[in-house]
């Protein structure tokens, strides 16, 4: 076992992980009748003598919910299967008026495919054994009803699409990646709007632990985590209380279980069913599912690029890295801007027509794009926070102040200070600021690197003149006296001075 391997052990155990996540898929009516699926409305105001079950009533296929399934499998690299089967999922609950899911079991819909994602700067990839389609359930209300429950049967025939892993999942921290990296792909191509607070993106993960080598443990399923940060603790407990359990000489049981954010700890809900409780059978009102692979390539034809074919074009196009491409396709949002910023080259008053044609002005441009986006732009959303955050700057000022960046004009911290200054400005306008605004920002501020060589020979002269400890130091062979007289210079250029330059003229005058 390598000691990247044995790194993610606990306590001498391996921790294996699978996931099954429901995606809400966004289409304006339920999957097998014609009511609305907006959230929010009055309890039960949602549902249609179809969801609700009544006599005589039978279930019509969404054809929308069909092509988002397409969609994703697309996405995933996955096998869009030409003839599926929905099947009754028997079990009672108050919230299933018909004592039966309609989901799929034997042939899904979608089938196989891979999910690839970077923990740290290290790539990974979960397999997916399928992605099905079926239809979501009423909710058990408990709140306010005097010792009562209610049922609201607003969500009962929701669109759904189940997406399960492989166990090939080793800890919180990957399975938190994976998760993020399945939410950008389901959002990107827009089958599901990927709220979790609302319900429209609920994951469970099956979780156990083993010895090295060993047969895999008996799992227990966390159910509806809908948040990364309680996903993450969730998952650490669980794997915390199996190995306790397992050291103390107990077995682990199957069985769902639920996580309480208040206490940090989960509980077990039921014993958790095998599929032979839930009695599967084809549904005998519903035919099989028929894809014709006109349909599917029309589906491909209409869909966006994906996040792996713009990263593979970012890194071989535009010279960036492969972790580096992946920070900037982190979502749909980014990847515009980055595609305006670096690409499109709006702000054309300031960029040439023989740099955007030079490949060594602009694959450096494009990396220095991608630096701001994944450093300065996501720490100051991260900061908004919230889920309508928004650019507080235009691509095309952005493009601006890395240009002046990368041609001298300014210092990387005078840029911070400009991006700083212009995106606070934004947030409190609510717009955007034009290009021009970094120039007259430049002088304004007097933000202007030194570019005079002549005064620059003259400050470090008086530097070499004043320090002639750290001179000898250098000369010696001690690399930190020549930071320390390049320091100097910066001082008492107050910050303008290149420090490049400054190095460069540095070294020749001390030779």
């Amino acid at each position: 076992m390598s000691k990247k391997q044995a790194s993610l052990l606990v306590q001498g155990y391996e921790v294996v992980i699978g996931f099954e996540t429901h995606a809400q898929l966004s289409t304006q009516s339920k999957i097998f009748s014609r009511a609305p699926v907006a959230f929010g409305a009055e309890p039960n105001t949602q549902a249609c003598a179809v969801d609700l079950a009544l006599p005589g009533t039978l279930p019509v296929m969404n054809k929308g919910a069909v092509e988002r399934a397409i969609q994703f499998g697309l996405a995933v690299g996955s096998h869009v299967a030409e003839r599926s089967i929905f099947a009754r999922k028997n079990y009672f609950y108050p919230d299933l008026p018909k004592g039966y899911q309609i989901s799929q079991f034997e042939i899904p819909v979608v089938q196989g495919g891979e999910v690839s994602f970077f923990l740290g700067d290290e790539k990974k990839t979960v397999r997916l054994v399928r992605a099905h389609l079926e239809e979501d359930a009423g909710k058990s209300l408990h709140e306010d009803f005097h010792g009562l429950s209610g049922i609201d049967l607003n969500r009962a025939g929701t669109p759904l699409l189940e997406i399960v892993t492989e166990p090939d999942i080793r800890s919180s921290a990957e399975a938190v990646a994976y998760a993020k990296e399945l939410h950008k792909i389901v959002t990107w191509i827009g089958i599901c709007d990927g709220n979790m607070q609302e319900g429209s993106f609920r994951c469970d993960a099956n979780v156990s632990v083993r010895k090295p080598g060993a047969a895999l443990g008996t799992r227990r399923e966390i159910k509806n985590l809908n948040s990364f940060k309680f996903m993450q603790q969730a998952i650490d407990f669980e794997v915390r209380w199996q190995i306790d359990r397992i050291e103390d000489g107990y077995e682990i049981e199957q069985a769902t279980v639920l996580f309480d954010p208040d206490t940090g700890e989960t509980r077990a809900m039921r014993t958790k069913e095998d599929a032979a409780d839930y009695r599967y059978f084809p549904d005998p009102d519903l035919p099989p599912l028929m894809i014709e692979r006109e349909w599917v390539e029309r589906v491909r034809a209409e869909m966006p690029e994906l996040p792996r074919d713009l990263e593979r074009l970012y890194v071989d196009e535009y010279g960036l890295t492969t972790y580096m491409a992946s920070q900037v396709v982190g979502t749909y949002a980014k990847a515009q801007f980055f595609h305006s910023a670096a690409i499109q080259n709006s702000d054309t008053e300031a960029i040439s027509a023989d740099q955007l044609n030079d490949p060594g002005f602009y694959k450096p441009f494009a990396r220095r794009i991608a630096v701001w986006i994944s450093g300065e732009i996501s720490r100051a959303m991260n900061e908004d926070g919230g889920p309508d955050w928004r650019f507080w700057i235009d691509p095309a000022t952005l493009a601006r102040i890395a240009l002046r960046e990368q041609q001298g004009v300014i210092s990387g911290k005078a840029a911070k200070e400009l991006f700083d200054y212009i995106w606070k400005k934004g947030r409190v306008d609510q717009s955007n600021s034009p290009p021009q605004l970094v120039d007259d920002l430049i002088e304004g501020r007097n933000l202007r690197q030194m570019d005079d060589a002549g005064e620059l020979k003259e400050i470090i002269v008086e530097v070499i003149a004043t320090n002639v400890d750290n001179v000898v130091q250098y000369r010696s062979g001690k690399e930190k006296a020549f930071n320390a007289l390049v320091g100097q210079v910066m001082r008492l250029t107050k910050g303008k001075a290149n420090p490049a330059q400054v190095t460069a003229m540095l070294k020749a005058m001390l030779a």
